[in-house]
């Protein structure tokens, strides 16, 4: 049992979401799904929550009619492997691919993701003052991260 679980809250979309997440990432699948019965406060049958994985990380999905929208203050941080798969996630779970503001981005439920690869968090970490100003400018300029830029921001500072 995972000690630690992020709940996420949907407004009616809670099953079409979690679908949607399953299909993106690899060693993912839905556990459990809870429908509402008799009690309520929904109608019977509508699903209440959803026990998923999502690269073999644990998520609650709670459905419902009540709306608590996301925010960008919480958001999901993705570790890609590189440039490619970071492209590939950016591109399946963004709303609009072309919008986006430092390597996060919003999918269509309106839940805040970062797609980064440890490279591109290194090179912004450096220790050296002028580089790691150098490529946060560089990421600050850009939607979608871009190791390449990134790289050559750091090696010209």
């Amino acid at each position: 049992m995972q000690k630690l679980v992020t709940s996420l809250w949907f407004t009616d979309c809670a099953e079409e979401a979690v679908n949607f997440y399953v299909s993106i990432f690899n060693n993912s699948s839905i556990k459990q799904i809870v429908r509402y019965g008799e009690a309520g406060p929904e109608a019977v049958g509508k699903v209440m929550t959803i026990d998923f994985q999502l690269a073999g990380q644990d998520f609650l999905a709670i459905n419902s009619s009540v709306q608590f929208p996301f925010s960008p203050a919480i958001s999901i941080v993705v570790n890609c492997a590189d440039q490619a798969e970071m492209d590939e996630v950016w591109n399946k779970l963004a709303a609009d691919p072309d919008n986006g503001q430092c390597g996060w981005l919003q999918d269509k439920y309106g839940l805040s993701w970062q797609i980064v690869t440890p490279k591109a968090v290194n090179l912004i970490a450096s220790p050296d003052p002028a580089k790691a100003a150098a490529v946060t400018r560089a990421m600050f300029s850009m939607k979608k991260l871009d190791e390449a830029v990134l790289q050559q921001a750091h090696d010209e500072a």
